[in-house]
């Protein structure tokens, strides 16, 4: 185990790189609230935490019989924590390392998702562009139904083409040629649903998006990956071809059958690869997590990335919504109910509080892998295994918890905006009189959807059932034109809720204002 590694936070770009305009005015940019972290010592605390960590890990693994599993910490951009169990190669007893490489399958999606954002960003393609545009022969695909609409590359993204679930089918193509996906595209595909309509998982789906790379780019996709994303970022040692691969750092992938491992040939990199084909260690996968967390929050910065940082946001959105788990709960058996949705490449999902994930596993014959991060909370872990389907998602989610719970780690905090916190002292020195000549901070519909008189009426009976005001509470916001705030009174507290129009300046739409008890 490690602490502290001396990694850097990322090396997002080389100098000779041409960095991606962004087609916003800098005059237009506004006064920005910027979520940050309340304590600057956020980080400092985790370390109590990892003893507890490692032994979940190893635990995790004796208990499941791998034969090796590596996990890593992010957080503050850094590789802050990593741990390693077992063997990498059973037959040489080969122990496993942070700069051991192993394939981590269906984590590889998101790579290809970002190359295609790239090349979106550089004007080279649109997400709505049908597919047939860069791949003719899936005019011969045929379609479910007369009105299935043509798929296009966001289908493909969004896992919504209406290619059926193709796991395990899908592991077992990883090496084809280029010219078995076509062959297989052009003699036709069954389909499970019409293109748009529902989420369903497809390998399919993710090789033809790297077929679309190859294009597109001119360059296999592998390459284009690699030069234009992992390279940046510094992950020099990842490949797509295990050949490639130093026997030393190589994992090899095994299954548990009868009481002992059998280890699974691996398969040679192929048209299916921008699926799942990309071998990492966790020191390299620690720079893609830390590139997906410093997208978080937007901000003024210069970018200075391989791809915006609001495209991989957009990575990050539910693009499709998948499921709705009203019984889920907590680790302390809280009911919590839970939505699942995918974006590009990566999973989503959100809790009851709000609490938001990014994530995806990986499964293949030998393999096993997963990673996930909590974007407000700037935090991430990745673990890889070499065992056949064995995502260790479990523990990762265990550690995050323990993570948070022991250094008692917070989410950023949106401090109020300045228009809101201008418009808040408006409110308060108007409130309760409503005084006619303090009322141009109101939009035009203010007044009409309620008369000022029978505002003023209403206010005050409101002020008079709190008693006198002893106190003005801080401003909350939920967003930067939409807040709340807390006037203490003596016998009662008035809550008080606004939000603001979309004018240049901008003004009050709606004021409620309500007793709440003490």
């Amino acid at each position: 185990m490690k602490y502290l590694l001396p990694l850097l936070i990322i090396t997002l770009i080389s100098c000779n790189e041409k960095k991606t305009e962004i087609a916003v005015s800098t005059n237009s940019v506004q006064h920005y609230s910027i979520p940050q972290f309340a304590d600057s010592t956020t980080f400092s605390n985790m370390e109590k935490a990892f003893p507890v960590i490692e032994k979940l890990y190893h635990d995790y693994a004796e208990k499941n019989h791998y034969p090796a599993l590596s996990f890593g910490v992010i957080a503050g951009g850094q590789l802050v924590y990593t741990g390693n169990v077992g063997t990498a190669n059973v037959s040489t007893n080969t122990p496993a390392t942070t700069k051991s490489l192993f394939r981590i399958a269906s984590m590889s999606k998101s790579f290809t998702a970002m190359a295609i954002l790239k090349l979106r960003d550089e004007e080279k393609l649109s997400l709505t562009d049908l597919v047939s545009k860069y791949i003719p022969e899936m005019n011969q695909a045929g379609a479910l139904t007369k009105d299935a609409p043509a798929i296009t590359i966001q289908d493909l993204l969004t896992m919504s083409a209406g290619f059926p679930e193709d796991n395990p089918w899908g592991d077992r193509q990883l090496d084809d040629t280029d010219e078995e996906l076509l062959k297989q595209i052009s003699e036709g595909i069954s389909f499970s649903n019409v293109p748009g309509v529902t989420f369903e998982y497809s390998n399919l789906g993710y090789a033809l998006l790297g077929k679309i790379i190859t294009n597109i780019s001119g360059t296999p996709y592998q390459k284009y990956i690699t030069d234009n994303i992992m390279k940046p970022i510094g992950m020099n040692h990842s490949k797509w071809e295990y050949d490639e691969v130093p026997k030393e750092q190589l994992a090899l992938g095994y299954q548990w059958i009868d009481n002992a491992w059998t280890e699974i040939p691996l398969l040679h990199d192929g048209s299916y690869g921008a699926m799942g084909g990309l071998i990492c260690s966790i020191e390299d996968f620690s720079k893609y997590v830390a590139l997906h967390l410093a997208a978080w929050p937007a901000r003024n910065e210069v970018e200075s990335g391989p791809i915006r940082r609001s495209s991989i946001r957009e990575m990050h959105q539910p693009w499709r919504f998948t499921d709705l788990f009203a019984d889920a709960k907590t680790r302390s058996g809280e009911v919590c109910p839970v939505a699942i949705a995918y974006g590009y490449g990566l999973g989503w999902r959100k809790d009851c509080k709000g609490n938001v994930r990014i994530s995806h596993s990986g499964g293949l014959p030998g393999f096993g892998s997963e990673w996930r991060i909590y974007p407000d909370y700037g935090i991430g872990v990745v673990s890889f295994s070499n065992h056949t389907y064995g995502a260790p998602g479990f523990p990762n989610a265990v550690a995050l918890d323990t993570l948070i719970a022991l250094a008692g780690l917070k989410p950023r905090v949106l401090l109020p905006s300045e228009i809101l916190s201008q418009r808040k002292e408006e409110i308060v020195k108007l409130l309760p009189e409503w005084k006619e000549e303090q009322t141009n901070i109101f939009a035009e519909n203010f007044f009409p959807d309620e008369t000022l008189e029978r505002r003023r009426e209403t206010t005050r009976k409101i002020f008079e059932e709190a008693g006198a005001i002893k106190n003005v509470k801080e401003l909350e916001p939920e967003n930067q034109l939409r807040g709340s705030f807390v006037l203490e009174g003596e016998k009662k507290n008035i809550f008080i809720f606004f939000t603001l129009t979309p004018e240049k300046e901008a003004l009050i739409q709606q004021l409620d204002i309500e007793l709440k008890g003490k």
